[in-house]
């Protein structure tokens, strides 16, 4: 789980393929949910794992010599992870071997981008061979795609035509050069706006006006907009929560539109087209400054542009206000992740995971700068403390990386392993625990679940109860009603009381010895400023914190 999702984290900031080794069959489930964030992450990662010998006998060299390899011996072992996978495959030989892999690179690093799997007996990877080598340049990805002429001409014309036009996406923001491209689509197009409803990615700086922020699958930007572009978006919306209006135009543009490994997926778009969203922003871009109709339309819309300015100092007001403590010096997790925000460096890239507190998150920290914000791919809990190293190892020592994440996932991140390995070699990473499950008095980072939109009411579902909230809010939105909410987590055995002591977990985890592991608590502003800036400090010394 760890080193898969390390890849994952590393593969994601760079977009340069990884590769783990595990050990066959065993190790390839204890790759576990990892598997699929990194498929539905879109990370590019080569696994490779070994097979047990196939012959008993002495007859080839690395025929079986262990007990194990009866017991690791099974029918497909591929098929463990095939449909997480962009390509499985296995290396019969080693003649072709550097074929294999780069076949399988092929696919990891081709849009959609994913995991691939090989496997190899050892008989194989004992082959004697004449050494020989291949012409890499002839083994690269497939290249982007882009919109038609006429596709591109129906679609500039349809948002610049329209009264609420909109962009929905979700993970466009992997190539951060998308993130400039949509930047300057909303200044051409004044009035359109941007929602992100996967916060996988930075797919549009929070210090724009068009900027909607983060919202899963429910905004009122979609119940009323008459033209939606969804470009790279898994969710755009959640059809039971939140629809566009009936005769919204819906131009879907995605690497992956019909999402091949989605048994159920549909959205009631006009036309949909698998193409690159940085090259399809350019075209859209270009297309509308050369033609002077569309462009002279442009330009008489500075009353939007000028409302979209008003409305995003509003909605950055409201979000501030959120961030204030308790009378009694206590703090939520919008305060929290202000104090964070303010703490860090300015280009701190942040490695989420915080579940049902993501959009709160997400208001505070304003992520402006291309890859600064990575949160998990997929819904595998666990992501973030590895994905967190990986990220920390792609950056290099002059980045600060900052992970926050819930009580739950820190503890489904194989905490043990993660503080060991940061240790171990170097990685010195600043993680937040928001510790819901917490008593008032009690220490750590302590969080009151609030609304998770940019607003003072007090989200219902969610603020009386302690512990494991996520499949307490799945409950409530079929069964608002029903005898579950009125059930405790302790009865819907959710809670998790007594309440662990994180930071002793992380502390023991990196060992003993001069230099180790800073990890604290704090349960009010003045705890938390004061130590706060403690770990901040000893992560830029090079400690993990």
């Amino acid at each position: 789980m760890v080193a898969l999702s390390m890849a994952d984290g590393y593969a994601r900031l760079t977009s340069k393929p990884q590769c783990v080794i595990v050990h066959v069959d065993v190790g390839t489930q204890g790759l576990g949910a990892a598997v699929h964030n990194a498929s539905c992450g879109r990370a590019p990662v080569l696994i490779f794992a070994g097979l047990s010998p196939f012959t008993i006998e002495g007859e080839l060299r690395g025929s079986r010599t262990e007990y194990i390899h009866w017991i690791q011996d099974v029918p497909d072992q591929k098929q463990i992870v095939a449909q997480y996978c962009r390509y499985v495959g296995e290396i019969k030989t080693g003649r072709n071997v550097k074929q294999m892999v780069n076949r399988a690179l092929q696919f990891a690093t081709s849009a959609p981008m994913g995991p691939v799997y090989l496997v190899g007996a050892r008989e194989s990877m004992e082959e004697e061979l004449d050494p020989y080598s291949l012409e890499q340049g002839h083994w690269g990805a497939t290249g982007p795609a882009a919109l038609t002429e006429d596709a591109v001409r129906t679609i500039a014309a349809a948002l610049v035509e329209a009264k609420e036009p909109l962009v929905v996406t979700g993970y466009c923001g992997r190539n951060h050069d998308a993130v400039g491209e949509l930047v300057k689509l909303t200044e051409t197009v004044k009035g359109l706006r941007v929602l992100d409803t996967g916060g996988s990615d930075m797919c549009f700086p929070a210090d724009q006006r068009a900027w909607l922020g983060l919202k899963y699958g429910a905004d009122p930007s979609i119940r009323t907009a008459d033209v939606i572009l969804v470009a790279d978006c898994d969710v755009p919306w959640i059809p039971t929560q939140c629809m566009p209006p009936k005769d919204s135009r819906i131009f879907h543009v995605d690497v992956d539109p019909l999402k091949q490994q989605m048994p159920v997926f549909y959205i009631t778009a006009e036309a949909r087209y698998k193409a690159d969203s940085c090259t399809v922003f350019k075209q859209l871009h270009a297309y509308i400054h050369a033609n002077e109709d569309l462009l002279r339309q442009c330009e008489s819309y500075e009353d939007r542009w000028t409302a979209l300015k008003d409305a995003h100092e509003k909605r950055l007001r409201i979000i501030r206000d959120l961030a204030a403590p308790d009378d009694s010096g206590n703090f939520n997790v919008s305060y929290l992740t202000a104090a964070v925000r303010k703490a860090v460096p300015a280009d701190t890239i942040f490695a989420i995971e915080a579940v049902t507190c993501t959009h709160s998150v997400a208001d505070q920290i304003q992520a402006s700068l291309p890859g600064s914000w990575i949160n998990c791919g997929g819904g595998g809990l666990g992501w973030s403390g590895g994905g967190a190293l990986g990220i920390k190892l792609a950056a290099g020592e002059g980045r600060f990386v900052c992970q926050i994440v819930g009580d739950g996932t820190f503890l489904f991140s194989v905490p043990g392993s993660v503080y060991w390995i940061s240790q171990r070699y170097k990685l010195p990473v600043l993680t937040i625990v928001l510790n819901n499950n917490a008593n008032p008095t009690d220490p750590f980072f302590l969080v009151h679940h609030h609304s998770t939109s940019p607003s003072k009411n007090q989200n219902s579902m969610l603020t009386k109860e302690k512990g494991w909230n996520a499949p307490r809010r799945s409950l409530l939105l079929v069964h608002p009603s029903g005898h579950g909410s009125r059930a405790t987590n302790e009865e819907l055995n959710i809670s998790l009381a007594p309440s662990p002591d994180y930071a002793g977990i992380a502390r023991a985890a990196a060992g003993v010895g001069e230099g180790g592991l800073w990890a604290d608590r704090a349960s009010t502003v003045d705890e938390l400023t004061l130590k706060l800036k403690e770990a901040v400090d000893a992560v830029k010394m090079g400690r993990g914190a």
